[in-house]
């Protein structure tokens, strides 16, 4: 979708104007992946209109394969507006005054525009199956699920197990708003989780769909997925992995045959603590750290810093305006990533840290509260 961010503070019925950018959590999560030196392809529909140049051309210029986005005559680009804040999780968006409604100035005031739109009429066929499915990893999430019931069974399809498929990522994105008229919305991403290799969920998002309030609580809910993520916000994030998917380089899920080894069905439980960071906006980050997890493993790096890498490009999404912010450089987060456990809590990330130059890194993990 194109994204609209107000031009400054206030509610969408009082700002005067908006700055145009790009969203989607898919997309974001293929410009940070591309940003961090993989190849990465964005399968979608956009509509044959100037805001599907500019999603096409703005999504391109981040080193996105875009030839298999598909361009619809008949229904228009998604478009969306929101506030500065958090988004809200287990409420669906506000309305107005009265019920439904929020004061709460830390949540962000978000109004979609995408009834009918180009995105939300994918569904099955074998075009955008060959597409998906062409590379080493496919990630998807659980927002196109919401979109459509064509949506919804392409989802499906490419979630059903089968020899030969690529790794499938799931990051669930449980949004009420999207799943206001369903009473299954909860349901469905568990059915669509169980069929995927490797699952990211924010703790916030268990607890709301499914009234699951720890990390263990989801694992036992969620055993299928060889590898699952859980985000726990400002704590950090835990991933629990079967022992063969917690190898270095271990980049394809286990062999059919593995269920003989009962080691192989044990997981290997990590956490890593999150950074402390200047939030400039709080959004895309879940995306960020998606890639910056998936970048991890498809470099064959441990868990730890598959972890790490995560929390290094949601800090860039955090302190930069927007649902994408500039990520470092592999061998500029490769460094951070290695501080040892007191350098690494001693960090603190503002606007512009991406950038920040090597002899910054070396002196980060030495002084007692560096602020980059």
């Amino acid at each position: 979708m194109v994204t609209f961010r107000p031009s400054g503070p206030g509610r969408l019925a009082d700002v005067p104007s908006f700055d145009r950018g790009i969203g989607g959590a898919e997309s974001n999560v293929a410009c940070v992946l591309a940003r961090a030196g993989h190849r990465t392809r964005w399968v979608s529909r956009v509509g044959a209109d100037g805001f599907g140049d500019h999603l096409l051309a703005a999504i391109a210029a981040y080193g996105v394969d875009t030839s298999a986005v598909r361009r619809d005559p008949d229904r228009p680009t998604g478009v969306y507006f929101r506030t500065s804040g958090e988004r809200a999780v287990d409420v669906a968006p506000p309305r107005g005054p009265g019920p439904g409604s929020t004061s709460d100035e830390r949540l962000a005031e978000v109004v979609y525009y995408r009834s009918g739109s180009a995105a939300s009429a994918m569904a099955p066929g074998r075009d955008i199956r060959a597409a998906a499915c062409s590379g080493r990893f496919l990630h998807l999430t659980g927002i196109t699920a919401a979109l459509s019931a064509g949506c919804l069974a392409l989802m499906r399809e490419l979630t059903t197990r089968h020899p030969g498929r690529p790794v499938v990522s799931f990051d669930v994105n449980y949004r009420v708003g999207l799943w206001q008229g369903t009473t299954n919305g909860p349901e469905v991403l568990a059915e669509l989780a169980r069929g995927c290799d490797l699952v990211f969920v924010g703790q916030d998002e268990a607890a709301a769909a499914w009234g699951l309030r720890d990390a263990a609580a989801v694992r036992a809910a969620l055993p299928e997925p060889e590898v699952l993520v859980v985000k726990r916000g400002a704590a950090g994030a835990t991933v629990f992995a079967r022992r063969d998917a917690a190898r270095p380089r271990a980049a394809t899920p286990r062999p059919a045959d593995a269920d003989a080894d009962a080691d192989a069905d044990a997981d290997v439980v990590v956490s890593a603590p999150a950074l402390r960071v200047d939030v400039v906006a709080p959004v895309g980050a879940g995306d960020a750290f998606a890639a910056g997890f998936l970048s991890g493993t498809l470099r064959g790096l441990s868990l730890h810093e598959r972890l790490r890498h995560g929390h290094l490009m949601a800090a860039a999404a955090l302190t930069a305006p927007g649902d994408l912010g500039e990520p470092p450089g592999r061998a500029h987060a490769d460094r951070w990533a290695a501080l040892d456990a007191d350098g690494w809590e001693r960090l603190r990330l503002g606007p512009g840290w991406t950038g920040c130059p090597a002899e910054a890194e070396d002196r980060s993990a030495k002084v007692e509260d560096h602020t980059v």
